[in-house]
């Protein structure tokens, strides 16, 4: 019950704090801005809180794992050809024996920042971005963090087209300062993605988000499918979705079996 008000108590205060943002007019359909938010890297501020939920954790299967990841996104114009995109990925945790005597925790994770640059107009019908991800050792608990400073590349391409959007997301950070006695960081993240937008703005995603621990040798696969619908509260546009989550694979004593996911997504439009 703890954990429900303090998600719901973030929940609030997140909404409070995108309440003072303002914005122009929105020149876009409901539509057209649902499809804009499936493009990781449209020319949109958009701040996501994205709740996942995880069981069947540890030898015993009996651990959970609850957290919301703030992923605020902001693009910012360099010239007239070129936008810098700015995405970053805060999670706040709450976690229950995720192995025997492991107790509980809840606080802040690690934080991935990356940073897109991208040409404003597609290259034959291709929109793409390139740039560099971080690795910010941010965990509030020894169970929370990697302990370990990270960078490496990252890039996303996708093409969108009579309501689908089809791409791919992926990066790999190597770790290069933290704690010596923690393992390094060697990891290689990817997310297909295909979305459907329909004309009233209805949303059905499907992804995997994928990551490969080479110093471990060993998969995480997630396969996530969400339903989400724009919509406007006053002028304030708004996407509201839910689904299911599926663990293809994971670790010894990583989640099995299926979860949930739930995503609500205040949207700031900046123009096309």
């Amino acid at each position: 019950m703890t954990s429900q008000r303090s998600l719901l108590a973030l929940m609030m205060f997140g909404s409070a704090v995108v309440g003072v943002l303002t914005s122009s007019a929105y020149a876009d359909s409901d539509a057209e801005l649902a499809q804009r938010l499936s493009n990781p890297i449209s020319s949109l501020i958009s701040v996501p809180f994205q709740y996942n939920y995880n069981n069947n954790i540890g030898p015993a299967n009996d651990g959970t794992s609850s957290f919301i990841n703030v992923q605020p996104v902001v693009p910012i114009s360099l010239n007239q050809d070129w936008n810098m995109i700015s995405r970053t990925i805060v999670p706040v945790v709450w976690q229950d024996e995720i192995f025997p005597g492991a107790g509980n925790q809840f606080g802040l994770s690690d934080t991935v920042q990356s940073l897109f640059f991208s040409p404003k107009q597609p290259t034959n019908g291709i929109i793409w971005g390139v740039g560099p991800v971080i690795l910010l050792p941010t965990g509030t608990d020894t169970l929370l963090t990697t302990d370990k400073w990270g960078a490496g590349p990252t890039a996303v391409a996708l093409t969108q087209q009579n309501g689908w959007t089809v791409g791919i997301l992926a990066n790999h950070i190597w770790s290069f300062a933290g704690d010596e006695n923690r393992a390094d960081v060697n990891s290689t993240f990817l997310q297909p993605f295909v979305s459907y937008t329909t004309p009233d703005a209805w949303t059905f995603s499907l992804n995997t988000e994928s990551t490969y621990d080479w110093t471990a040798e060993e998969w995480s696969v997630p396969l996530n499918f969400v339903i989400s619908k724009l919509t406007k509260i006053g002028d304030q546009p708004i996407s509201i979705g839910g689904g299911v989550r599926y663990w293809a694979d994971a670790p010894d004593s990583g989640p099995e079996g299926w979860g949930a996911r739930a995503v609500v997504t205040y949207l700031f439009p900046t123009g096309g």
